[in-house]
């Protein structure tokens, strides 16, 4: 597969720490996943209720993919130490490790053309990724697509980063 004039980087193999973070865990259709997005100003303000300093840029973290019916989805924000949370506000920890990074400039809907490039780059290298079949859906230890750019501050899609980060297998 081609990398798009998009992509601002070649994949990588890069090693991430454990990272505490909050999240809030929704199920959704692929249609339905556009609006998770306002799930982040939620946990923003959440944490600042808290005097809580977010630690990094939020990200979504996708647990189980069946693209026919639904999505188990994090939307995330790492904060520097653990802390509990309230029902609809939970901690989480992304795990350490290997992953296969790529970071992608453009518009969301250009993500899953990147998440192929992505996928075909590492099994192009006979990597393995950190994910199980249960049930016709992948269930990913760790991937995630992380919001580099603050729409607020950046309004024009095309400029926007996001960088995808999918752990490998040990």
């Amino acid at each position: 597969m081609e990398f798009t004039k998009q992509t601002s980087a070649q994949p990588e193999i890069v090693a991430r720490a454990q990272q505490p973070y909050v999240a809030i865990r929704e199920r959704v259709t692929m249609s339905g996943l556009a609006g998770l997005g306002a799930r982040f100003g939620e946990l923003f303000a959440w944490l600042e209720s808290r005097r809580i300093t977010p630690a990094g840029a939020p990200f979504f973290r996708y647990l189980l993919i069946d693209m026919d019916r639904e999505l188990e989805v994090d939307a995330g924000v790492p904060v520097a130490a653990p802390v509990e949370g309230d029902g609809r506000v939970m901690p989480g920890v992304l795990p350490a490790g290997r992953y296969a990074a790529l970071t992608h400039v453009g518009p969301p809907s250009e993500l899953a053309e990147a998440s192929s490039v992505l996928q075909a780059w590492a099994a192009g290298r006979g990597l393995t990724w950190d994910m199980s079949a249960r049930d016709r859906a992948e269930d990913w230890g760790s991937r995630l697509e992380i919001y580099l750019t603050d729409p607020a501050q950046e309004p024009d899609a095309s400029k926007w980063e996001t960088q995808l980060a999918f752990r490998l297998a040990d």
